[in-house]
């Protein structure tokens, strides 16, 4: 049996590593995510200028990207604003994650205190109420994040190293 090399990866995710794939439009993401920490946009006048390109190629990459949801656009009369929209550029973390952390061994251990700090006892044998159940299910999604968010930092340190 031949591989294709089509793995069943979640929804998607090969349109986003093939939009990222091209340079041009890894540079104009750059360029929004330095005006994203600063709460900003960038107009497509301001990219032809910083990547002195031609406005016919940027429109083109950036209407990729529009079309990958890596952008939103507000428009403004003639003008359009463009805005880094990061949420689908977490399917290519969670895939390159595992790779990165591979072999660091981590163990999350859960200690459960009382108000006044007291450590009370492991409450798996305890049924938890329906509002209980779901904060508690949050929690765990949030420390699954934390979690991977060390790893990738840890990662990140080891490959810099």
């Amino acid at each position: 049996m031949r591989h294709t090399g089509a793995l069943d990866y979640p929804g998607g995710m090969p349109d986003i590593f093939g939009v990222i794939s091209d340079a041009t439009r890894r540079d104009i993401l750059q360029l929004l995510l330095e005006r994203h920490l600063h709460d900003g946009e960038s107009s497509v006048s301001e990219i032809v200028a910083k990547l002195e390109l031609s406005q016919p190629t940027v429109s083109k990459h950036l209407k990729v990207l529009r079309d990958a949801e890596l952008v939103s656009v507000r428009e403004e009369g003639q003008h359009r604003f463009y805005s880094l929209e990061p949420e689908p550029l977490e399917m290519v973390e969670d895939f390159v994650i595992p790779f990165l952390s591979a072999g660091f061994d981590t163990e999350v251990t859960v200690e459960y205190l009382s108000e006044t700090g007291e450590v009370l006892p492991d409450p798996d044998e305890e049924v938890l109420s329906g509002e209980l159940a779901s904060a508690a299910e949050n929690l765990g999604r949030a420390v699954s994040r934390a979690e991977h968010r060390v790893k990738e930092l840890v990662a990140r340190f080891r490959l810099r190293a």
